[in-house]
């Protein structure tokens, strides 16, 4: 509950200072003289990203059991809707939570596939990071963010490699260690070594390099559908200023506020177009046109398919401590 609150007294915060000195003539003349023929490009863009999404988890799944695409497309569609509607980032639990209600797969299993995702992406916008550096000055929040998850992932990475390639000895020394305690332990020890199993496209050279090839071209998509809502408020800027403006939003998504990202996606986009010049009431009713479009995709897709994959809080609360 306190984080619930805390996340919306950030939000309003946030909401305050990407309001705060708006000309609101200037805001709505921006609005006014949208093209929406972009929008309507941008939205399809979104829609496959969604699809690579799904494609990309099943790349990454498929050695723990072959799922079909219209099932991850529909459980991923849950699970993004999950994300932006419940806070302190428990929707995350509801993909893998889904996924073992329609396979074999255990929970804990799942979950390493989505934290696989996570390294996936965090490795491809460093990369993508290191190249925007190369052709635009980057702000040193900025930098300094990336090196963080660098570091981050760079130790992620070991450690799972470490835990993968070792998992035998690893797992009977603890096994011979803790056979004296409780049962209770057993039961923990064998619930990570199934999350240890979950990185099994490790194995697979070929499903792990699709799977890196995907990554790398849903965040080039995600840059073209910001680069294609520049066109729609008639903003004359390069194709890197998409890309800048990506990085900033994904660090300022990270900020825990109310569900939808509601006020840190407003005001990344706003602190974003301001490192190209774009004034502060123009960059706002981007922000706001490209939140409201962002979320109603996410939203629409997980509509679409919730009724045949419902659930409820708890029953993610039940299932990771299961």
């Amino acid at each position: 509950m306190r984080k619930i609150i805390l996340g919306l007294i950030i939000s309003a915060v946030l909401v305050y200072l990407s309001f705060r000195g708006i000309d609101k003539r200037a805001l709505l003349q921006a609005l006014k003289g949208i093209d929406y023929l972009f929008i309507f490009l941008s939205v399809i863009i979104l829609l496959l990203m969604q699809l690579v999404r799904s494609v990309r988890w099943g790349f990454l799944i498929a050695p723990l059991q072959k799922v079909p695409q219209s099932t991850l497309f529909a459980i991923t569609s849950v699970g993004f809707l999950a994300i932006v509607a419940i806070p302190a980032r428990i929707g995350e639990l509801a993909r893998p939570y889904l996924i073992t209600k329609k396979t074999s797969i255990p929970m804990s299993s799942a979950l390493a596939t989505i934290f696989m995702e996570r390294i996936l992406d965090s490795t491809v916008v460093l990369l993508i990071s290191a190249f925007a550096l190369l052709l635009t000055p980057l702000p040193s929040w900025l930098v300094n963010s990336g090196l963080v998850v660098l570091t981050i992932t760079f130790f992620a990475i070991l450690i799972i490699l470490l835990l993968y390639t070792k998992r035998e000895l690893i797992f009977s020394r603890l096994y011979h260690r803790t056979s004296h305690l409780s049962k209770g332990w057993e039961g923990v020890i064998h619930t990570f070594r199934r999350f240890i199993e979950g990185f099994k496209v490790i194995d697979d050279y070929r499903r792990l390099i699709l799977a890196v090839i995907l990554s790398l071209f849903f965040w080039m998509i995600d840059a073209f559908s910001i680069y294609l809502f520049f066109y729609a408020f008639h903003l004359e800027l390069p194709f890197i200023a998409a890309i800048v403006l990506m990085l900033i939003l994904l660090v300022g998504i990270i900020i825990p506020t109310a569900p939808g990202f509601i006020g840190n996606w407003h005001f990344a986009c706003v602190l974003g177009l301001s490192l190209f010049g774009v004034p502060k009431a123009t960059a706002l009713s981007f922000a706001i046109v490209y939140h409201f479009v962002s979320m109603v995709v996410i939203v629409g897709l997980g509509l679409i398919f919730l009724p045949s994959y419902t659930f409820k809080l708890v029953d993610l609360k039940r299932a990771l401590k299961g």
